[in-house]
């Protein structure tokens, strides 16, 4: 293998392969494929949301991993983007600098095409870049073989990665080192929701309710009528005529938010009760409130005056209809910056965990493990941390590192939690 020094390094991530296999591995065999239509049509819905949450990828560990062989050239990711499943990491693939291959696919539920995309450009840059001398694939399926065989006859060292479980076998023994996804530094282990206890507890419940039904004293029947029970109307019964009035409320409150002068409905007669002032209003996006202004044009309009219609109760929906704030709260457009002495002490950790995974060594120099952590984040100095030596960044974190001084060399290793 050539020297890490000296060695550049190209990654290409078939990235719904590798979404979509972290999903199974999180929570079942084909539990993607099952989703699938839920998470087309709504993502934001609270269960699917948390099972995407649940089964997110680690993109950092990946490229971090990749820049342990040497200095990385280019990075590729191929996915369909414009798919929110994919969109969501958007922060995580724009902060490592990654170039993003769109990929539309042909059909619903077809695949996009990422295995030959990916292995055209791969061999193309083989030719094109003679110096690169590492080829990292993080894929899973065996179409990835024949490019793997490709690459190691061109001279190139391939690594591969995939989720356990998921990843062809012939394509990790095409590979020269293969690492499963599960066992890199930094991904999360797998905390699995517990189906089967909820699913024993359910069934523990259903015969204590059934005897706890058979010792209750025997009720009224449902279709009995009750003598004390209040008499309610449904509300798609409610009369025309109230209707007509709540409408000309809406309209009438519009136009006043508008002119600035206090306005009011013409008088209706209503077959019942007076609504609560403010009734209609009550609404829950903007959509209510140009349903309701829509259906007071209706209404109202041809029993007004035409003097005021047609312009300021538009410009009044359209001003309502800004100012409701919506339904889903949006996440704040800056998010909160992180402290750079935490990402930093993260920073060290992973580069140590994958400096004495890769090396097998005891001890790391700690020229190497700072050269590791400058690939892995070129923006990291510690002296912007305000640290006048990498050995001082080191010793002030003792909790997770140990430095071992003789003579000029500067040896350091992680310490034993």
């Amino acid at each position: 293998m050539p020297d890490s020094q000296s060695a550049r390094v190209a990654v290409y991530l078939d990235f719904d392969n590798i979404v979509m296999s972290w999903y199974d591995r999180v929570h079942g065999r084909n539990s993607y494929a099952r989703d699938r239509q839920r998470i087309a049509e709504n993502p934001t819905e609270p269960e699917i949301a948390e099972r995407l949450a649940a089964a997110t990828i680690d993109v950092g560990a990946i490229i971090d991993f990749a820049a342990s062989f040497g200095t990385l050239v280019l990075t590729r990711a191929y996915a369909d983007w414009s798919s929110p499943v994919n969109a969501i990491y958007r922060t995580q693939l724009v902060g490592r600098a990654v170039d993003l291959v769109q990929l539309f696919p042909a059909a619903a539920y077809a695949k996009n095409g990422a295995d030959i995309r990916l292995a055209v450009d791969t061999v193309e840059d083989m030719f094109r870049l003679p110096d690169l001398t590492h080829v990292v694939i993080v894929a899973g399926d065996s179409d990835y073989v024949p490019l793997a065989q490709r690459c190691k006859r061109l001279g190139r060292y391939v690594i591969g990665v995939g989720v356990a479980g998921s990843t062809a076998k012939s394509l990790a023994a095409s590979c020269d080192e293969f690492e499963a996804y599960d066992s890199l530094p930094g991904v999360k282990p797998i905390v699995r929701a517990p189906a089967k206890e909820a699913h024993s507890g359910r069934a523990a419940k259903e015969p204590a309710a059934k005897e706890q039904a058979a010792k209750a004293p025997t009720e009224p029947a449902a279709d009995a009528p009750a003598k004390d029970a209040p008499k309610t109307r449904s509300p798609g019964r409610r009369t025309s005529a109230k209707a007509k009035a709540e409408t000309a409320d809406a309209a009438a409150t519009a136009e006043s938010a508008v002119s600035g002068e206090p306005q009011t409905a013409p008088p209706a007669v209503v077959d019942g009760p007076p609504a609560a002032p403010g009734t209609a209003l009550e609404f829950s996006g903007a959509s209510d409130v140009e349903a309701t202004l829509v259906g007071a044009l209706d209404v109202v309009a041809p029993k007004r005056t035409n003097r005021r219609v047609s312009s300021k109760t538009l410009a009044a929906a359209a001003e309502a209809a800004a100012s409701v704030p919506p339904l889903v709260e949006e996440p704040a457009a800056d998010e909160p910056a992180e402290d750079p002495q935490e990402t930093a002490t993260a920073l060290l950790e992973r580069a140590l965990r994958l400096g004495h995974d890769k090396d097998d060594a005891e001890w790391l120099h700690s020229s190497a493990v700072k050269t590791h952590m400058r690939r892995m984040d070129p923006s990291f100095s510690e002296k912007a941390l305000g640290y006048r030596s990498f050995s001082d960044f080191v010793k002030a974190r003792e909790s997770i590192a140990e430095l071992e001084e003789t003579g000029h060399e500067r040896l350091v290793r992680l310490r034993e939690q």
